[in-house]
C-alpha cells in the first residue's frame, strides 16, 4: 500500500446540513457529485459526505455500530486542520460557532510548544484545529 489517504468519507444524519456546514462555514470546495454524495477537494485528499446509513451498509456495518443511534459519543479519532497562527485557530473556533459547529476545547497553548483547540460538526466528528510552527504542510 502507498502511504497515503485518498478519501474521508464521514457518515452523516442529514447530508444537505453537513454539506451546508462544511460548504458555507468552513469553505471547503464543493465538487460536482450525484445527489447521494457530496465531495470536497482538500488537495490530493478528497472529503466525502454520504449518508451514515448508506455508508454503514457500503462497509457491510450495522449503522449504530459501537455508537448511539444518533451518532453521538467519540468515535476514536480526529481530523486535524493546521493554520498559520494561534489567531487563526481562534478566528475559526469562533466561525464553525457561529455555523452550529460545536467548540468541545477552546484553543489553548499546548505542551509540544504550538496552540490548538477542537470542535465537533454537527454530526459529532471531531475536528482540532492547530498552529504547529514546526509542521510543513500548512
Amino acid at each position: 500500500m502507498e502511504p497515503r489517504i485518498s478519501l474521508i468519507t464521514l457518515g452523516v444524519a442529514d447530508l444537505e446540513r453537513a454539506t451546508r456546514f462544511y460548504q458555507d462555514c468552513l469553505g471547503l470546495p464543493r465538487l460536482q457529485t450525484p445527489p447521494s454524495v457530496v465531495f470536497f477537494e482538500l488537495g490530493t485528499t478528497w472529503l466525502a459526505l454520504w449518508s451514515r446509513a448508506s455508508l454503514a451498509a457500503d462497509a457491510g456495518l450495522a449503522a449504530d455500530a459501537g455508537l448511539a443511534a444518533e451518532g453521538s459519543g467519540f468515535r476514536g479519532f480526529a481530523l486535524a486542520h493546521n493554520v498559520r497562527s494561534p489567531a487563526e485557530v481562534d478566528a475559526l473556533l469562533t466561525r464553525v460557532a457561529s455555523c452550529g459547529g460545536t467548540v468541545t476545547r477552546a484553543g489553548h497553548p499546548t505542551d509540544w510548544g504550538g496552540y490548538s483547540g477542537y470542535f465537533t460538526d454537527p454530526d459529532g466528528f471531531a475536528w482540532e484545529i492547530a498552529h504547529n510552527p514546526d509542521f510543513p504542510h500548512v
